[in-house]
């Protein structure tokens, strides 16, 4: 307890001590802010995700197993996403101007984390929290956060706006079901946005980017295998919410017009996921919105993966997606072509292989839930 105690001071005075460094540090010396910037929010993370994990075990806000999709061994913490959305936000606090776009990200951000609070304490349907997502798309357009990859009217860049960031919240949200898996994702995702936008020489971008990825990275040192607190509702619709918003205002098509699918790469790896789910569902005639052991990464683990080696290789593959999407942004249209042909193809040879994978139907994952109601 005097630990926490004298942490919680050590951080009050280093954050009273760095507020001002936003007018110390002026706009020339970015490069000086992005490792500060990386830092504060990987120590701030680091330094509250105890404190979140205590308070969700007093409270009783935890992911209790069921024995059908939810197979980890105890009762296992929530409030993993307070500690990311309070880190990236003292974080920017004390590196950058709240512009009214900043203003309107965070306060989106803050939408979400309110909903999302709430469905971690299993307090809304379904039906609310697609209707939070919605209130949080708002608020973003309203701010001028929308679609700019390329030059669109409002009545298409808009619907496009609320699809794509609609996407990525619930494709983050699908792939959080194993330890580290969405943290670490996001994290390899928020490095790569981060790079695009020190090509482009977008400072907002760039540090907002890079607060998300310290404070995913804090966190990830408590939310890797064996997991001791998880990311919730809370954090992954913030975290997919940030990706997409700071993904659809980058700039990728300066030298080739293909440079528009670099976004959809670099999330690639959950944008797989929901979509390789959502099309098996749809082949089984299941419900998009009921839960089934059809994740790629479940797959995996009946492959016979560990946990540790399927959440690496699901970073090493959002890194070479990354990869090649800031290839394709620097290549020629020739180059570029070649580049997306290649990943389509081998996406198209991985995802035949997983599907091939025999997984229990949602009659048997579900059928002890349904004994147990008929006794």
């Amino acid at each position: 307890m005097k630990t926490h105690i004298s942490r919680s001071v050590f951080f009050l005075l280093l954050l009273l001590f760095v507020l001002p460094l936003s007018d110390v540090l002026p706009s020339s010396y970015v490069f000086i802010k992005y490792p500060f910037t990386f830092l504060l929010a990987f120590s701030l993370a680091l330094w509250a995700t105890p404190l979140a994990r205590n308070a969700a075990l007093r409270y009783n806000i935890v992911d209790k197993p069921d024995g059908r999709l939810k197979d980890h061994a105890i009762p296992t913490p929530y409030l993993g996403g307070i500690v990311v959305y309070i880190a990236f936000l003292l974080t920017l606090a004390c590196t950058f101007g709240f512009t009214t776009r900043v203003l309107g990200i965070t306060l989106a951000g803050a939408v979400l984390v309110i909903v999302g609070l709430f469905d971690d304490m299993r307090a809304v349907t379904p039906g609310v929290k697609f209707l939070g997502q919605l209130i949080a798309i708002l608020v973003l357009i309203k701010s001028g956060i929308r679609i700019e990859l390329i030059s669109l009217p409002n009545w298409i860049s808009l619907p496009f706006t609320v699809l794509w960031v609609a996407g990525v919240i619930n494709a983050i949200n699908i792939i959080d079901i194993m330890d580290g898996l969405a943290t670490g994702v996001a994290f390899c995702a928020s490095i790569t946005l981060f790079i695009v936008s020190l090509l482009n020489g977008q400072t907002m971008i760039g540090i907002m980017t890079i607060a998300l990825a310290g404070s995913l990275l804090g966190l990830l040192r408590y939310n890797f295998e064996p997991a001791q607190i998880y990311l919730g509702d809370t954090g992954s619709m913030f975290i997919g919410l940030m990706l997409g918003a700071l993904a659809m205002i980058g700039e990728y098509t300066e030298q080739t017009s293909l440079g528009v699918v670099a976004p959809i790469l670099i999330l690639g790896v959950p944008i797989f996921d929901m979509l390789f789910v959502m099309i098996l569902r749809y082949r089984k005639g299941i419900s998009m919105f009921l839960g089934s052991k059809d994740h790629y990464a479940l797959r995996c683990r009946k492959a016979g993966f560990s946990v540790k080696q399927i959440a690496l290789m699901s970073y090493a593959a959002t890194m070479v997606f990354g990869g090649c999407a800031l290839l394709i942004m620097q290549s020629s249209f020739a180059v570029s072509f070649i580049v997306l042909m290649t990943i389509f193809a081998g996406v198209g040879v991985v995802a035949y292989r997983l599907a091939q994978i025999d997984m229990p139907s949602n009659t048997q994952v579900f059928q002890g839930e349904v004994e147990h109601k008929n006794r």
